[in-house]
């Protein structure tokens, strides 16, 4: 059975939302691969990331606790089924995050995927999608990246990008 791995974005920068599938590995590849921690997860997919951006000439976007743990809450959200998969509560995130770390944010924007087991294929999957390499490439300064699991073992990521 051929699965698919679900990413979407939002950019408040650009209110668009895109929806890309690309295959989600096979339970045969996953039962080969130890499954990381949820910290683990987020270190690997912030390396990635800045790698890329670093290859573009950007500079690399600072994990901030405070983003970190809205993304956290609306990956927790959409695997506990509690949220639908994709960008609900995206504006009361930003919201939350404006109150906590103070001043202004001049750009927000938001990636989500499901369904990957590894750090590379969802940053893969995010920058084989125009929109979602347009929020990785952005000019922003700071992320929060957020994972969590099912009981399924199912995996649901957020990242958010802010620019203040």
């Amino acid at each position: 059975m051929n699965k698919t791995l679900f990413v979407f974005l939002i950019s408040t920068s650009l209110v668009v939302q895109h929806f890309a599938c690309a295959p989600k590995p096979t339970s045969s590849t996953s039962s080969t691969t130890s499954t990381p921690s949820n910290n683990q997860m987020v270190a690997d997919i912030l390396q990635l990331v800045n790698e890329h951006r670093r290859s573009k000439g950007l500079s690399a976007l600072t994990l901030n606790n405070i983003i970190s743990a809205e993304a956290e809450k609306h990956s927790q959200r959409m695997a506990s089924g509690r949220t639908p998969l994709g960008h609900d509560g995206f504006d009361a995130r930003v919201q939350s995050i404006t109150k906590q770390i103070g001043g202004s944010i001049s750009r927000s924007a938001e990636n989500v995927a499901y369904g990957s087991r590894t750090a590379q294929q969802v940053v893969s999957g995010w920058l084989n999608s125009p929109g979602h390499r347009q929020n990785i490439e952005g000019q922003f300064n700071l992320t929060g990246i957020g994972v969590a699991r099912n009981n399924k073992g199912e995996w649901y990521y957020t990242q958010l990008f802010i620019r203040k």
